[in-house]
């Protein structure tokens, strides 16, 4: 028998769902999009079904998304929080339903991607009565989170055997469909939470009890992303924890490149900040500068500002006019970015941020921060800091709490580890002790750092054990029956850390205890060192199993190197080969005329080693533009420009640039690397892995980009750059795009073909692409572990990714590649990457310095130095059940304060 429902007349939900279902036996739904239709089912009364509600709805997943248990539960749970279910009205009861249906089993929701059935416009059901006989329903139009209540609709209901049995036959076939993903534990957990859910309605509220848990749980990184992992909330809970403390948090972040070092540096500041009453000063490199920024607002909500050398811009692009330098202390926002290039270069900014107080100092690549006077057995001089030092040993004394961020804290010699100590250490006797303590002595330094590796060893009864001991000694937190009591026993405060009495003042179960800290292993597990020092290698983390999951702490991703032979490197034609050689000409006249460390002297041979586009258009502008306009060549340049670098070309270098220019328009070949993009995109199949081209010039990026679009008809080649430059090409038309749209279409697989920039791709996640090359090697090795870092990443679906490294044959690059290759994968596996240092060798190459190269290289231990020596602590924070949220917009118009 049919019977029609109309909600003009009558409440479907009332008259036909509530009625049958009271004491129904089971219930097959077949619903719209999961987020909301789950929600509309709840508000149905199938609480009164004494057996099990099935629901299947379709959602936005790609069926690639569902290609493992891993990555459908990844996909599902990232469009769940898309759907913004914790700004739903009124929804808590709903939400409490819902999870104790789901948890109790009564309930099970499958999810189906909707491009492998399409979108489900139809809604139907069959109801199992109480007697046995069923019933069938037929409906249309969208599903919506008021669905049948508001809208609308009109309803068949259909009881005969025919009807039942179609109806359940099409239920089936959705049901049991291979693609059908059940919904993940994270969103049962999640309904659960936000059925709890209260707002705090203030940032003093919040410090009444201030758990990080509050303003994180709802943060855009945890609901648009992919969570965080284990040991980045351990990190951010560490130092939130010290900083609540009066000595505040003083910890060296020495992560690998890759696990996602700058949004735990950027949720402690921002806690820190909401803790504090003063500003945080955030200190990164200038190609840096824009995506702290960015991370800040798009992960965290929270809006900051870059000092652009001027004046401040605020997270809107909004510029603040200043009437002169000393404005840098007046920043329009809480957290204020500055370049390390101004320390670096001592601009006079550096006397008034030193005027101020701040509650956090933030260094990204701290290792910048040398001493001049490195070397073998100078461990024992005083250090001659570099400009970066000196100021960051003065700023430590202006801040509660300081966070210093390098994936290499030891370059080449283990004194470097002590020099980024020191810097935390000035008024804060938490880290190495007072002045009198034996780990800040000169002359103790060398036999410090060897206790700590086992080279040399002290003999148990030798009563200098006490002395690095109890200076500092260790919090109790470490080890409460131990250091905890004996704190105890000599009135030792927790934020004092310097005991004023020698070993044999202690009684006689005090000096038992001090027998059994030293048995216990003190110089390896309770140095200074492995207390400040926190680093997590990925192989470690992909290798140690998380208890609470019986999964590894990170889904381990290999990466395959491919381009590394003789072989692999590109052939020159005779004209680029000739245009090469007058580069590298003019590049050894500039070397000798200018000493310093000019950007200029090498910047021709760089850009013609990324590609002939890029080297033509720097030859060009270098003979119509010289000393006019190469501040915007700096930007993609990790040196700062100096504007008294050389000041005009002589005629002999210009004779060279005019012949370097001339055998570039002459050229008439394609370039090598371009034909070898498009063998890796077609022959090896790259394109359909969907891949990512990095470059570091925009010049080289926009020139790939176009010509893709155009040797590819009717695919769409994403341009990933800094600015406003970001767009599509399709067919060789250029499109400009926000970059958001960008990684948005790669998300979602629209989009399998980008190219970008370095100074735009800190912060990119490219989970979906399985495929990266490299059109030019950078010459500073962190730039090229950061490119890897896009793709070996967690969420990537591909278990292995691959990666080819172009490089034109006896090029700068091929010939510092030969030079390295021998120790390559030894230095490479010493140290986790390339040290930093060894960028001078690209340089001393390209000025023909064979030899000088060579002894930097051999300089390089054979064996890490200091290997094992740091916490690798992970560790288990829930943060994602919190039912107590920070009041969003309270919190943005907090740190919208200025200092």
């Amino acid at each position: 028998m049919i019977r029609r429902y109309s909600t003009r007349r009558e409440a479907i939900n009332a008259s036909l769902l509530n009625h049958k279902l009271e004491k129904a036996k089971n219930y097959d739904r077949i619903a719209g999009y999961f987020s909301s239709s789950i929600l509309e089912v709840a508000g149905e009364a199938i609480e009164q079904i004494e057996g099990k509600v099935r629901i299947v709805c379709n959602s936005g997943l790609h069926i690639k998304d569902v290609e493992t248990a891993r990555l459908a539960q990844s996909a599902i749970r990232r469009e769940w929080c898309e759907f913004k279910p914790e700004e739903l009205p009124d929804s808590s009861n709903r939400f409490k339903k819902l999870y104790e249906l789901l948890s109790a089993g009564k309930m099970e929701v499958r999810v189906v991607p909707d491009e492998k059935f399409g979108l489900i416009h139809g809604k139907a059901g069959v109801i199992t009565l109480e007697d046995g006989t069923k019933t069938s329903f037929l409906g249309s139009a969208n599903e919506t989170y008021n669905g049948w209540k508001l809208n609308y609709e009109l309803i068949w209901e259909d009881d005969s055997l025919d009807a039942v049995e179609w109806v359940q036959e099409e239920f089936d076939a959705l049901w049991n469909d291979p693609t059908a993903v059940p919904l993940s534990e994270f969103i049962i957990e999640d309904i659960k939470r936000i059925s709890e859910r209260e707002v705090i309605d203030s940032i003093d509220e919040w410090k009444e009890d201030p758990n990080p848990a509050s303003t994180a749980v709802e943060s855009p990184v945890i609901r648009g992303e992919f969570g965080l992992w284990e040991h980045q909330k351990y990190f951010v809970d560490l130092a939130f924890r010290d900083h609540q403390r009066s000595y505040g948090a003083r910890y060296i972040l020495a992560d690998q490149v890759g696990l996602g070092k700058t949004i735990q540096l950027a949720m402690s500041a921002q806690l820190m900040a909401l803790y504090g009453e003063k500003p945080v000063l955030v200190i990164v490199p200038k190609t840096l500068l824009w995506q702290w920024q960015d991370e800040l607002n798009t992960l965290l909500n929270i809006p900051s500002a870059v000092w652009n050398g001027k004046e401040w811009i605020d997270e809107n692009g909004f510029n603040y006019p200043n009437k002169g330098l000393e404005d840098i202390k007046k920043c329009p926002r809480k957290i204020g970015i500055v370049s390390q290039g101004l320390i670096v270069s001592k601009s006079p900014i550096i006397e008034h941020l030193l005027t101020r107080e701040y509650e956090c100092v933030i260094v990204d690549e701290a290792h910048r921060a040398r001493r001049k006077n490195l070397g073998e057995n100078k461990e024992t001089q005083s250090p001659d800091p570099n400009n970066l030092y000196d100021f960051l040993l003065q700023i430590s004394m202006k801040t509660k709490s300081m966070l210093l961020a390098t994936a290499t804290p030891i370059q080449m010699y283990p004194i470097e580890l002590w020099d980024l100590m020191n810097i935390l250490s000035q008024k804060n006797e938490s880290v190495l002790g007072n002045k009198w303590s034996n780990w800040r002595k000169r002359e103790k330094i060398p036999s410090s750092l060897k206790l700590i590796t086992g080279e040399e060893k002290m003999e148990f009864f030798d009563p200098e054990n006490w002395e690095w001991i109890r200076n500092p000694f260790p919090p109790s937190y470490e080890d409460e029956m131990t250091f905890g009591m004996i704190r105890r026993k000599v009135g030792l405060k927790e934020d004092q850390f310097v005991i004023n009495m020698n070993h044999f003042e202690l009684s006689k179960p005090d000096q038992a205890k001090i027998g059994r800290i030293l048995d216990n292993g003190f110089y390896q597990k309770h140095n200074p060192y492995i207390r400040h020092v926190v680093r997590r290698e990925r192989s470690y983390l992909e290798n140690t199993t998380n208890p609470e999951t019986g999964e590894p702490y990170l889904q381990k991703v290999e990466v395959e190197l491919h381009g590394e032979s003789d072989e692999d490197a590109l052939v020159l034609s005779s004209y680029l080969k000739q245009a090469y050689m007058f580069a590298e000409e003019f590049c050894n006249l500039l070397g000798k005329r200018n000493k310093s460390s000019g950007f200029l002297k090498t910047l021709l041979l760089k850009r013609i080693g990324s590609s002939v586009v890029a080297g033509l258009n720097t030859g060009r502008k270098m003979l119509n533009e010289w000393n006019t306009s190469f501040s915007e060549w700096a930007d993609e340049e990790d040196e700062l420009y100096d504007e008294s670098d050389v000041k005009n070309l002589t005629a002999e270098e210009e004779e060279l640039l005019v012949k370097y220019v001339k055998a570039l328009e002459t050229n008439e070949s394609t370039d090598p690397k371009f034909e070898k993009v498009v063998q890796l995109l077609t022959e090896w199949k790259w394109l359909e892995k969907g891949c990512i081209i990095f470059s570091q010039y925009f010049d080289t990026a926009r020139w790939v980009a176009q010509k893709l679009s155009e040797t590819f008809p009717g695919e769409s080649v994403g341009l990933y750059a800094g600015g406003d430059k970001s767009g599509i090409f399709v067919d060789g038309s250029f499109t400009k795009k926000e970059k958001e749209e960008l990684k948005s279409l790669v998300k979602q697989r629209q989009l399998r073909l980008l190219i970008g920039t370095d100074s735009a791709s800190e912060g990119l996640n490219l989970q979906t692409l399985g495929t990266l090359i490299n059109l030019d090697l950078p010459w500073n090795p962190t730039r090229l572990e950061q490119r890897k870092g896009r793709i070996q990443r967690i969420g990537q679906v591909n278990n292995v990714v691959h990666i080819f490294n172009l490089r034109y044959k006896d090029s700068v690059e091929d010939r510092v590649h030969s030079l390295l290759s021998e120790r390559f994968k030894n230095i490479h596996g010493v140290f986790g990457q390339l040290p930093d240092v060894l960028e001078d060798v690209w340089v001393d190459i390209a000025l023909n310095d064979i030899e000088k190269a060579k002894q930097r290289i051999n300089e390089v231990p054979q064996k890490h130095p200091f290997e094992n020596r740091y916490n690798n602590s992970v560790g288990k924070i829930d943060w994602e059940s919190c039912t107590k949220v920070l009041d969003r917009k309270e919190m943005r118009k907090y740190f919208e304060q200025g200092w």
